[in-house]
């Protein structure tokens, strides 16, 4: 049998001491009272907003900027709006931030929108149609209400929307996914979403709020009223927001059907307080 050496033979001398600049004078001192915010830019405190790491654009609503990391939509990230239903005034809410993207140069991407867009509406919006580009799955325009709900995202769409995310040369994407997506093809387009330089949104169902995600800001949208919307932030790098925003919506109706729509809605709130009563 072999046996080791003692000790003693192995270790003949004293240890030496530590070497000079080893570990003193190495690199910049840290001083230990020192704010942990300042090391690092994904840090937080919990009260407080998480800091952008990245550019934003602003949403052209002060109220909501002033509640979103960074102060605006944030890039590189993917952004998640959660509907009861299409058309609650989700494209009026990132009209401002949408076209601010067109008037960089850069063009949008919508991945299977639940209708096809109105032309007039978009440029009432201030959007630039010549720099809007549309992908729709097979039957994606074909298919409505719960039945478009219990679709699968077309893998098509989804191989689609994450090489325009990583292709860098889109300026901003919408994307209308169901609420069924899988985890791993949304973490798939989160990584994808690392490398756009521009917002990125997901608008999906808002039974889609009770499944996990990976965006880092999720927020539901509902109506309340004809131009305005209530929204409310359920995730972001930051504390908990517990209070619902209510945001004035650039007006989509004329003025007389606006009247009208404000009128049957006054009308429906009363019978619906009568009954509780």
């Amino acid at each position: 049998m072999l046996l080791s050496p003692p000790l003693p033979d192995l270790l003949p001398g004293p240890l030496p001491g530590p070497l000079p600049g080893l570990f003193a004078g190495a690199g910049p001192a840290v001083d230990a009272k020192a704010d942990p915010v300042q090391l690092h830019p994904a840090l937080w405190r919990a009260h407080q907003l998480g800091r952008s790491q990245v550019d934003v654009v602003a949403s052209g609503f002060a109220a909501l900027d002033a509640e979103l990391p960074g102060g605006g939509w944030p890039t590189r990230a993917l952004t998640e709006l959660l509907l009861p239903h299409p058309g609650v005034g989700e494209l009026r809410l990132l009209a401002p931030a949408l076209a601010a993207v067109q008037q960089g140069g850069r063009s949008l991407m919508w991945f299977d929108p639940p209708a096809r867009p109105c032309g007039w509406t978009l440029a009432a919006l201030g959007l630039d149609l010549r720099q809007l580009v549309v992908v729709c799955a097979r039957d994606g325009l074909a298919v409505h209400g719960p039945a478009r709900a219990r679709l699968q995202a077309p893998a098509d769409v989804l191989w689609a929307l994450e090489q325009a995310l990583g292709s860098g040369h889109v300026g901003a994407v919408l994307a209308w996914l169901p609420a069924g997506v899988r985890p791993q093809s949304l973490r798939r387009l989160q990584l994808a979403a690392q490398a756009h330089d521009g917002p990125a949104f997901l608008l999906r169902e808002t039974a889609a709020l009770a499944r996990p995600s990976v965006a880092p800001l999720r927020l539901t949208l509902a109506p309340a009223a004809p131009d305005a919307l209530a929204l409310r932030i359920v995730k972001r790098r930051g504390p908990p927001c517990a209070a619902s925003l209510r945001l004035a919506l650039p007006p989509a109706l004329p003025g007389p059907v606006r009247a009208r729509a404000e009128r049957a809605a006054g009308q429906a709130a009363r019978q619906a307080s009568e009954a509780r009563a």
